[in-house]
């Protein structure tokens, strides 16, 4: 599987606990389709917020964060990392 590098924009001044409940609300529903997350990282002052996933593609993950209730503005492939 792929992964990706999703950004959202517009989060500003969200707090660790909310980042929690978004994240868990993508961990829910991700196995129907096929999504991994595994990671989500933000900056509350700027409120952008980074989340790192393993999929089939961006679609899937996508679709994933618009069910959860927070459609990504940017997603990108990561195909090196070391």
């Amino acid at each position: 599987m792929a992964q990706f590098m999703d950004v959202h924009h517009g989060m500003k001044d969200l707090t660790a606990d909310q980042l929690r409940q978004a994240h868990q609300a993508d961990l829910a529903i991700e196995k129907e389709e096929g999504v991994h997350f595994e990671k989500a990282w933000a900056d509350p002052g700027s409120g952008t917020v980074y989340c790192l996933s393993e999929a089939p593609s961006a679609d899937a993950v996508q679709r994933v964060h618009e069910r959860a209730g927070h459609r990504a503005d940017e997603i990108h492939p990561v195909p090196l990392t070391v």
